[in-house]
């Protein structure tokens, strides 16, 4: 007869059984998921090497780029502007891009008749009404605004009515541009001498919830500009800016923008650099073109020389 303690012993060891039988099972199972981690973690890090690689040889090709750039300009921009006058409009862009191209529009022979520094003000939807309301009351006697109703091309047209166009006066340029200032949408400063060409300088990619109207007010600003100048304008930001909220992304992505306007999307490096200021010179023989590195640059790397 089978007893109680034999039921007990039986059933105490199905359970060591399968107690054993876990282990054993478990640690078969978990050296193979060790196995097969430790071949992913090598192949990952191998990749993540190569990448690094790749990263730093084409980090090393744009600096060497870059120093070409920077050291052909001078020679590549001679003579191209000689006897034009330029006046920079910016929004937002790096003092040491505005310098660098500074100097190559003076190398080129043109002369820079000043700077209007654009405030955040002018991008801000908030104060779109204000704008184009302040653009009616200080549009000087006799001149005549563009037939729009956005807030950028109304305040292109009357700046570029009194630093651009044919006969605008010291006195004009003074009077827009202290009314503006007074509004907070320029910074104060010297009253630029007028010009005939104009390049609009900006960062790159504005953020927040309202960046993309805000950079359509500036792109419609500097089309206005444009149209505006007997001799025309070019529109350049740094990388990023030719992204969905980008200055130059906005533009490109209107076609009777850049059917006029040239745009440069590397500012930050001296190809770009270079870039804005045979645009220029693209402006004046009565062309435009979409250049840099973005897949929006539709004309190349840089305009022909």
């Amino acid at each position: 007869m089978i007893s109680l303690r034999y039921h007990a012993v039986s059933i105490a060891a199905v359970f060591l059984a399968l107690a054993i039988g876990i282990v054993v099972g478990s640690s078969g199972v978990s050296d193979r998921l060790l196995g097969a981690v430790s071949n992913e973690r090598d192949s990952l890090g191998g990749k993540v090497a190569q990448l690094t690689a790749e990263r730093d040889s084409l980090a090393a090709a744009q600096r060497s780029s870059d120093e070409f750039a920077k050291r052909i300009g001078p020679g590549a921009v001679r003579g191209l502007l000689t006897g034009q006058t330029v006046t920079l409009v910016t929004s937002g862009a790096d003092p040491a891009d505005r310098d660098a191209v500074t100097t190559l529009i003076k190398q080129a022979g043109a002369t820079v008749t000043g700077e209007v520094a654009l405030t955040a003000a002018v991008g801000d939807p908030g104060r779109a009404d204000q704008l184009r309301a302040l653009a009616a009351q200080l549009l000087p006697a006799g001149a005549k605004l563009p037939a729009a109703s956005d807030a950028g091309t109304l305040a292109g047209g009357l700046l570029g009515g009194v630093l651009l166009a044919p006969g605008a006066t010291p006195d004009q340029a003074r009077s827009v541009l202290t009314g503006l200032a007074s509004a907070g949408f320029v910074r104060p400063g010297d009253v630029p001498a007028r010009a005939n060409l104009a390049i609009v300088l900006t960062g790159g990619a504005l953020t927040g919830v309202d960046a993309g109207d805000a950079a359509a007010i500036v792109a419609r600003l500097a089309a206005a500009l444009d149209r505006a100048g007997g001799g025309g304008a070019v529109l350049a930001g740094r990388a990023g800016s030719a992204d969905a909220t980008g200055v130059v992304g906005v533009a490109r992505a209107d076609p009777s923008i850049t059917n006029g306007l040239s745009t440069v999307d590397d500012l930050q490096t001296g190809s770009g650099q270079l870039s804005a200021v045979l645009a220029l010179r693209e402006q004046l023989d009565g062309r435009a073109g979409r250049y840099g590195t973005a897949v929006t640059a539709a004309d190349g790397a840089a305009p022909a020389a």
